[in-house]
């Protein structure tokens, strides 16, 4: 056990678990080690280097201040939001389960502290007339506006995370059947299906915008930048919301808007809960549930103002 007091080098370790075991995604593991970054910053703060000796109080004590007001080093007041606080107790609790599973620690202090429940909060989603206009947006006479239109009727036509946008080749195309070969969390593989729009769309990019982006340089990827290479998740994201915002939308896009309206139309036009869970690649039918409140949401909302005995109520 005589390695519990080299935090530095269970934080890699765990970094590699997650990259080599977990097989989850440079972006989710990015995510989980900067969510261990206000630990590392707890701790030392406290002179505490091992985490052996973390328990329930200190534990206790880092939920605390994380949540807590106080002046940061740039002079402005720091804080973090209950949301914030629920995801970095989670992966908390991930990594000393991690720790003690490798026999690391004997005891794992988060064990006993129950789950912070995260406050509920409904996923965004646009109209079909917003998702029009946001489609709308892409200058298909260049093959740049032909790669953002394609990979914008991809987010909305098939519910993708960017991450899966990203990791798209040449060959997991199947346009003949409508289908994406998509690998998803924990390399976990699921054909994914796409309209007419999608389909004419990556068949336009493919055909006209790629080949001026690759130039001379070969790459197996689907979606490339400028200068012929896999176009990343970050520039995926900046186009996104720049095209929200050339389209005059009121709330921020981003990709996850896409994924969450392709999911709340389906269920408004009135798909199976499971099939949807299928498409999105949730490993849960929790995760898809959030769905149906916020299509009982809209639902509501239209009775009330459309029928004549609920009006004024």
């Amino acid at each position: 056990m005589g390695e519990a007091g080299d935090l530095p080098g269970l934080l890699a370790r765990y970094h590699r678990y997650l990259q080599g075991v977990r097989r989850l995604s440079p972006y989710t593991v990015r995510n989980y080690s900067n969510d261990l970054q206000p630990f590392v910053e707890f701790l030392g703060g406290r002179d505490i280097s091992d985490p052996a000796l973390v328990d329930r109080e200190v534990v206790r004590s880092y939920l605390a201040w994380l949540a807590r007001v106080r002046p940061h080093s740039n002079g402005r007041l720091r804080g973090h939001a209950r949301g914030t606080v629920v995801r970095q107790y989670s992966v908390l609790r991930s990594f000393f389960r991690f720790l003690v599973e490798q026999a690391v620690l004997e005891v794992d202090p988060t064990a006993q502290g129950g789950r912070m429940q995260q406050e509920k909060r409904l996923p965004d989603f646009l109209s079909q007339h917003e998702v029009l206009r946001l489609l709308n947006v892409a200058d298909a006479t260049t093959p740049r506006g032909l790669r953002d239109r394609a990979i914008l009727e991809l987010l909305y036509a098939s519910g993708l995370r960017v991450a899966e946008i990203v990791a798209l080749d040449l060959d997991h195309l199947h346009l003949g059947d409508r289908e994406l070969r998509v690998v998803g969390k924990g390399d976990k593989e699921r054909m994914v299906l796409m309209g007419k729009p999608a389909l004419e769309s990556l068949e336009r990019y493919v055909k006209k915008g790629r080949p001026k982006l690759s130039g001379r340089r070969f790459s197996g990827a689907l979606f490339l930048n400028s200068t012929g290479g896999r176009l990343t998740g970050r520039s995926i994201q900046a186009m996104v919301r720049k095209s929200g915002l050339q389209a005059g939308l009121a709330q921020n896009v981003h990709t996850h808007t896409l994924r969450h309206t392709f999911a709340t139309h389906l269920l408004e036009g009135g798909a199976d809960l499971r099939v949807v869970q299928e498409l999105l690649g949730h490993s849960s039918p929790a995760t898809t549930q959030v769905y149906t409140h916020v299509t009982q949401t809209q639902q509501r909302k239209v009775y009330l103002a459309a029928h004549p005995r609920a009006k004024g109520r």
